[in-house]
């Protein structure tokens, strides 16, 4: 993985605010931030227009003032960041997602310019956070407090790793709270409702897996102050809750598939529509 974190942006309130959050955390983790900016030319394409030698096209223009305005808006919150800039050519969620091969994060907006009124999440945002092979950090505008904690969705499956890498680092760097989440649900016996469950028994049973799940990591990271959430709920349900008095949600991504919505995962999609703070989708 390349020590660079990835913000996207196309000078919407979103991508504004995934820029500043993009610097932040560049200044938190020592890492170099590019601020990324696509043109994509269709359907609007304007290059079939008359151009005078030496001048460039009103929409690559366009896209150097929005890289600007980002920019200094990266440098004005936090001056010690390193930052830089990109402008590409191409659809917005295929460039951000061959960007990712070099990235240690990508930081994009939950809807951009393009999104529907109303909307939660962009197609360039679900794009990106199924297909890139690094975390994915898709961020709502607007000003939101600081809680001081952040939370970790968990299962019982090996896939969840590096959710929780990539979460011990944030909690780390922030020196804040990590909240481990592990939500259950009693399994349905459609043909055979006449079976009961020990609900004690199951709770045991969970809070060892959990305690199994973060042993080597609550090792690795002692510095770290970790809440272990063990709840009976649907994990979107539980983990949009928990976001509400929370800096970040992070979830893996378990899907399957050629379509980005089926290699997100249906927890992932969920989530990403029902949150109050930033998530980052970080894929196995």
């Amino acid at each position: 993985m390349s020590a660079l974190i990835i913000a996207g942006t196309d000078g919407s309130i979103g991508a504004t605010a995934a820029v500043g959050w993009a610097a932040d955390d560049a200044a938190r983790t020592g890492l170099p931030l590019r601020i990324v900016t696509a043109v994509h030319r269709r359907p609007n394409d304007i290059s079939r227009f008359p151009v005078l030698d030496g001048e460039e096209d009103a929409m690559t223009r366009g896209a150097r003032e929005v890289l600007d305005e980002a920019e200094a808006t990266a440098r004005t919150r936090q001056p010690t960041a390193e930052v830089s800039t990109t402008l590409a050519e191409g659809p917005p969620s295929l460039v951000l997602r061959d960007l990712a091969r070099d990235a240690a994060e990508i930081v994009i907006g939950s809807r951009g310019l393009g999104g529907f009124a109303g909307a939660v999440i962009g197609s360039v945002s679900m794009h990106v956070a199924g297909h890139a092979h690094c975390p994915v950090v898709v961020v709502q505008p607007g000003q939101v407090p600081a809680y001081g904690e952040i939370t970790v969705g968990v299962d019982d499956s090996d896939a969840c790793e590096p959710a929780l890498a990539y979460a011990f680092e944030q909690a780390r760097h922030r020196e804040c709270t990590l909240r481990a989440l592990y939500a259950w649900q009693l399994p349905v016996h459609v043909f055979a409702p006449e079976i009961a469950y020990d609900m004690d028994e199951v709770r045991i049973a969970q809070y060892a897996a959990m305690a199994d799940r973060l042993a080597s990591w609550r090792q690795k990271y002692p510095e770290v102050s970790l809440i272990e959430d063990v709840r009976c709920a649907h994990p979107v349900e539980a983990l949009a809750e928990a976001s509400k008095e929370g800096d970040l949600l992070i979830v893996g991504s378990h899907g399957r598939g050629t379509l980005g919505s089926l290699l997100l995962g249906s927890v992932g999609r969920g989530v990403l529509h029902h949150a109050h703070c930033a998530v980052a989708v970080v894929r196995s």
